[in-house]
C-alpha cells in the first residue's frame, strides 16, 4: 500500500534559483549539509543525503518541472515513488513551488511528509532568501 505527499511552499527566489538548488550538486548540498550528486539528464541517476536517497530523473524542464524516479535506501529493493517539482513564477520574483511524490508506502509515509517539510523546504528557503 502507498500513499500521496502534496505540498506546497513560497520562496522567495525566482524559479531559476530554484531549480538550480534542487538540480545542481553543490548547491543542494550546501542547502542540505549533505553531498550529492546528480544528473541535470534526463535517465540521469541521482543521490543525495550522502546516498540516503536515490533515483533517476525522468523528467526535465528547466526552470520549471522536475520529474523523478526517487526511492529512500530504507524503502523495500526496487521500491520507487515518482517526485514531481513544479515550479511557477510569482509575482515579486517569487516562485511557487508544488510537490507531488506518489507511491510513498504507508509505513515510512508520516517521515516523509515531515522530511520534506523539515529538511527541503526549510533549509532550502534559508538557502535562497538570505
Amino acid at each position: 500500500m502507498t500513499k500521496t505527499i502534496r505540498q506546497t511552499v513560497t520562496i522567495d527566489a525566482a524559479p531559476k534559483l530554484v531549480f538550480g538548488a534542487l538540480m545542481n550538486e553543490k548547491r543542494h548540498a550546501k542547502f542540505t549539509g549533505e553531498a550529492a550528486a546528480i544528473s541535470r539528464k534526463v535517465g540521469g541517476t541521482f543521490t543525495c543525503y550522502g546516498g540516503y536517497i536515490s533515483g533517476i530523473n525522468l523528467e526535465i524542464e528547466a526552470p520549471r518541472r522536475i520529474v523523478q524516479a526517487w526511492r529512500s535506501q530504507t524503502w523495500p529493493e526496487g521500491a520507487y515513488s515518482i517526485v514531481t517539482f513544479a515550479l511557477a513564477r510569482k509575482k515579486g520574483g517569487r516562485t511557487r513551488l508544488s510537490f507531488t511524490q506518489v507511491g510513498v508506502p504507508v509505513s515510512d509515509f508520516r517521515d516523509k511528509s515531515k522530511g520534506w517539510r523539515t529538511h527541503y523546504w526549510k533549509p532550502l528557503k534559508a538557502y535562497l532568501e538570505k
